[in-house]
């Protein structure tokens, strides 16, 4: 057949022979593979919640898992499991490799070098090694930071306006999978002596540190828990918050997560939206970008949640003015 005959055909056939190649074009795209490394048990409520909104993102930019890419879930709640599954991933070459937490992109970091990871919930990417600038990361990784260190002085003022009579502040932090808690310290601790606190550095590297350190802060009165935010203590808040309760502390929590597990209140970014938004870099960089390219973006919705559940059973009276301000209140 002629081309002429054959383009004729195509055309005189009202679209049937267009409709099976057009169909033959779409399944012979290639499969892509996203890895996903998450800093969490798989059955821990709060990962779900962050990946369904990574899934949200995806397929509002036509991405679907089973569909176009094939999406590999890691889960990885210490620190055997992550070298494990970092290694993992790495090993079967996905075209990229989604990263939650400090501790995991370190750990993807120390295999690879070519494969692109996007970070999520990373609070010192520069300090970190991560990127060479926010604005050009200069490698294989970028992402999506979490926090502004300033956030510091407001997590101290918020604890002294739910209560007026806190002087003692215990700052919370795994030393190991958050290096970078000086960096929260310093404003914390410039914050302090204009509202009559003195903060305590409290690092804490297991479950028994954390039971013996809180008990025994809670000896002295008018004291209150900072939790930073921290792959380790987001693993234990469970433990935190029981912990908080038994000892009648008031607590101020980096994630509304801790929130609705029950802590008192929380003020912090955004984690879902933060989620939705890291499938924008997946698109662009399965669309041929680089991320050397792609900008580490800050945070842009930051969120207040209270529990009023909890601050009736502490006995403290929050504000008609903090209420108001509360982006979420939990009854």
């Amino acid at each position: 057949m002629r081309r002429r005959e054959f383009i004729s055909l195509i055309g005189g056939a009202g679209g049937a022979v267009a409709w099976p190649l057009a169909g033959l074009a779409q399944h012979s795209e290639r499969m892509r593979r996203v890895g996903v490394l998450m800093s969490f048990a798989a059955d821990d409520p709060e990962a779900r919640r962050r990946t369904a909104a990574f899934e949200t993102g995806l397929r509002d930019l036509g991405w679907v898992d089973g569909r176009n890419i094939r999406i590999e879930y890691r889960w990885a709640d210490n620190a055997n499991a992550l070298r494990t599954h970092a290694a993992e991933l790495v090993a079967i070459a996905p075209d990229l490799i989604l990263a939650n937490s400090t501790p995991v992109v370190a750990a993807l970091k120390e295999r690879t070098r070519s494969v692109p990871i996007i970070f999520v919930q990373v609070t010192d990417p520069l300090g970190l090694g991560f990127a060479s600038s926010l604005a050009h990361p200069g490698g294989n990784i970028t992402g999506f930071t979490n926090f502004e260190f300033s956030i510091g002085s407001k997590w101290l003022e918020a604890l002294k306006e739910v209560g007026p009579s806190i002087t003692r502040v215990a700052v919370i932090f795994h030393p190991e999978t958050a290096p970078f808690a000086d960096l929260f310290w310093r404003p914390i601790e410039a914050a302090s002596s204009s509202l009559s606190i003195a903060p305590v550095s409290a690092p804490v590297r297991d479950t028994d540190e954390l039971e013996r350190l809180i008990g025994a802060f809670a000896r002295e009165p008018n004291g209150a828990l900072l939790v930073l935010p921290d792959v380790s203590t987001i693993n234990h808040r469970g433990l935190i918050i029981s912990l908080a309760a038994r000892y009648r502390l008031p607590a101020i929590y980096p994630f509304r997560l801790f929130a609705a597990s029950g802590g008192l209140f929380s003020y912090g970014t955004d984690v879902s939206d933060v989620f939705r938004r890291s499938a924008s870099y997946v698109d662009r960089i399965l669309k041929g970008e680089k991320p050397a390219e792609l900008p580490v973006q800050a945070p842009t919705k930051y969120e207040l949640v209270i529990n009023l559940k909890t601050a009736n059973a502490l006995g403290i009276n929050v504000s008609q003015m903090l209420l108001a301000r509360a982006d979420e209140v939990i009854e």
